[in-house]
């Protein structure tokens, strides 16, 4: 194992249902796309190059969405990196439609969910999905509904397997009562731990926990803040110790940073060589 040249190996691996091996640090190719996660990037080649320096670092998950961009992002991976290394799982998400930039809504309507689907499935060209996350539950669709839709598509060999994004615990019990569901990805990092009791779920139960914007430190990271001095002292990024942290907090933490530049990239997988010892890991669980 060559982590010197492949840092991602160096963070663990995790099986998602059981059988859909990943390394824990993936990569989430949202910001690859223009402001307001709208439109194609300013750089498309950079794009390209960060995706395909991504696979080199040794990440094999890659988190997507058929709404960043909205199509963009699902693009830039085909055009990178099809056809796909043999380990490569690409994660992908439906369930929201956008307006415009920077704009949201929940669609979980069956109709369109199958839409979607099918549309993600020609898009990064492959004949199944190997983590299909609902990005959110509809409120004004009935929840049996929405995971119906998505149940029937992986009946049909469409779908390997199924993720909820965002959700409670009771929301995440509920789905599971209906089928089998291998992940949640929820916002969560340093200074945000809001769904803390959703972590403790993921990890009694062994459902792989995908933290959405992992990284931010916000105030945490000003100059002479703990977070600051112990990057100083380490020679590291307070981003680098945030990715750390995340890493050595649950074995079923999968976190996927994203970024549009290579640099950056080298940047965070580098964070899965950091050993923090037992002093600064409670420092920092202190922070936030």
């Amino acid at each position: 194992m060559d982590v010197a040249t492949r840092p991602a190996l160096a963070s663990g691996e995790f099986a998602l249902g059981g059988d859909l091996r990943v390394r824990r640090m993936g990569f989430g190719a949202m910001r690859l796309t223009g402001p307001g996660i709208w439109g194609p990037p300013e750089d498309v080649d950079e794009a390209i190059r960060v995706l395909r320096r991504a696979v080199e670092l040794g990440i094999n998950l890659i988190d997507t969405a058929d709404s960043y961009g909205p199509e963009v992002s699902e693009d830039l991976i085909r055009q990178a990196l099809h056809p796909y290394p043999d380990d490569l799982v690409i994660a992908t998400k439906v369930g929201l439609v956008r307006p415009g930039p920077g704009v949201w809504v929940p669609v979980g309507r069956p109709d369109y969910l199958r839409q979607q689907v099918e549309m993600s499935l020609r898009r990064l060209r492959v004949d199944r999905i190997d983590l299909l996350q609902l990005h959110r539950i509809d409120p004004e669709v009935p929840v049996e509904d929405q995971v119906g839709a998505l149940i029937e598509l992986r009946d049909q060999g469409k779908i390997r397997h199924l993720g909820l994004s965002e959700v409670s615990v009771e929301e995440l019990a509920g789905v599971r009562r209906m089928t089998p569901i291998v992940s949640v990805q929820n916002l969560y990092n340093l200074v945000n731990r809001t769904w803390e009791p959703v972590l403790d779920y993921a990890e009694r139960e062994g459902l792989g926990f995908l933290p959405w914007n992992p990284i931010a430190t916000g105030d945490l990271a000003r100059p002479g803040s703990p977070l600051d001095e112990l990057a100083r002292r380490r020679g590291l990024a307070p981003g680098q110790l945030a990715l750390a942290w995340l890493l050595r907090r649950s074995p079923v933490m999968l976190p996927i940073p994203g970024t549009s530049k290579v640099d950056h990239l080298e940047e965070n997988t580098a964070a899965a060589l950091i050993e923090l010892d037992d002093d600064e890991y409670d420092q920092l669980s202190s922070l936030g």
